[in-house]
Formats: C-alpha cells, sequence, structure tokens
C-alpha cells in the first residue's frame, strides 16, 4: 500500500531531518520510497516543503494535488497554504499541526502577523481528520526546542498516518541523530505519540 506524506513549515524547524527519518525508516521495511524538498528562503525563515511518498511502486517524488495521506505541519498557516494537497473523500487524508504560530519573515518586516488561533479555525472547518499538538509543552518536558519534528512524527505515526510504527522511528532515531542529542528525540517521540 503507497502512503504520501507532505511535511511543510518554516526554515530551522527540522522538517528536512523529518521527512528523512520516514524515509529512512520506510526503506527499512522494504518499501520503495522517492522524497523531494522546496526549501528555497528556508534560511531566511520561509516556507518548507518535503515530500514523502512510500510504498510498492513510486514513479515521482511529487505527490499530487488531493493526494497526500497525511500532512505533517509544523505551524498553522503552512496546514492551511498546503491543504490543497490532502486527500478528500472516503479515505480523506489525516492533519496533524502545531499548534504555535512563527510569524514568516514577510510578516515580520511589514509589522503584520497573523493569529494562529484563525488558521486553527479554518482547519477545523474543513478537516475531519485534525489533531492539533501543543509542540511547545513537549518540547520543554523533552529538553529542547529543536525536538519539535520528531514529536510530530510519534502523533503522527500515533494516529497512522504514516504506515509506520513508532519503533520504526526510534530505530532510525538510534541510527541517524547524534549520541549527545538521542535520548530527548526518543523522549519527544513517545509524548508527541501520547499527544493525540
Amino acid at each position: 500500500m503507497n502512503k504520501n506524506c507532505l511535511l511543510c513549515g518554516v526554515g530551522g524547524q527540522g522538517v528536512v531531518l523529518a521527512s528523512k527519518l520516514i524515509a529512512y525508516a520506510a526503506m527499512e521495511k522494504g518499501m520503495f520510497v522517492r522524497t523531494s524538498e522546496t526549501i528555497g528562503m528556508a534560511q531566511r525563515g520561509g516556507s518548507v516543503v518535503s515530500h514523502v511518498r512510500m510504498g510498492e511502486e513510486i514513479h515521482s517524488p511529487m505527490i499530487p494535488a488531493g493526494s497526500a495521506d497525511v500532512l505533517l505541519a509544523f505551524e498553522p498557516a503552512e496546514a492551511v497554504r498546503n491543504l490543497s494537497y490532502l486527500r478528500r473523500g472516503k479515505k480523506e487524508g489525516i492533519v496533524i499541526v502545531n499548534q504555535k504560530a512563527v510569524q514568516p519573515v514577510t510578516a515580520t518586516l511589514g509589522n503584520g502577523g497573523y493569529d494562529s488561533k484563525e488558521m486553527l479555525s479554518y482547519l477545523k472547518e474543513y478537516v475531519k481528520n485534525l489533531y492539533v499538538v501543543d509542540g511547545e509543552a513537549i518540547c520543554q518536558r523533552a529538553g529542547s526546542a529543536k525536538t519539535l519534528n520528531v514529536a510530530l512524527l510519534g502523533a503522527a505515526a500515533a494516529a497512522n498516518g504514516l504506515g509506520l510504527d513508532i519503533k520504526d522511528i526510534e530505530c532510525e532515531i538510534e541510527r541517524r541523530v547524534k549520541p549527545q542529542y538521542r535520548e530527548m528525540n526518543l523522549r519527544a517521540l513517545s509524548l508527541g505519540a501520547k499527544a493525540l
């Protein structure tokens, strides 16, 4: 069975590492995997989007509109911006979103901004399978703000959105994350899974 996972956030949130952990875990299970990232202005706090496609037969790394099984959003506005990728209908996709807003650079420069409550209200109205995660609280308990990406992976695995379980991701954290950061990431993964 094929799975399409779209991850989105802003530069510095660990979107690319999260997509790599998913891809490695899927390959360990014998799946074919294709990935693609759009990072553009990521270093300046711009949008980051990562496509991960896995399964038996994958030809393109890009997820077509309307066919993402899971949308993993590190930030509410990015969830809304990428909502057109989500699968609709009988097998509607899942959205896992961090509740805390991260102001994009353009809003900061123009003294603008937005309220994450407005974005979350929009998602609640239009998404049937929505899980809002308090990433900030999980990261505090895990010991670092840099564990948000792994906390969201834990939530996605618990929601059965990835076609992978917590153990699969744990194994990749143990293989791929530097020893000094392993324990806090494993804690964040577990806390993310329990947040649903």
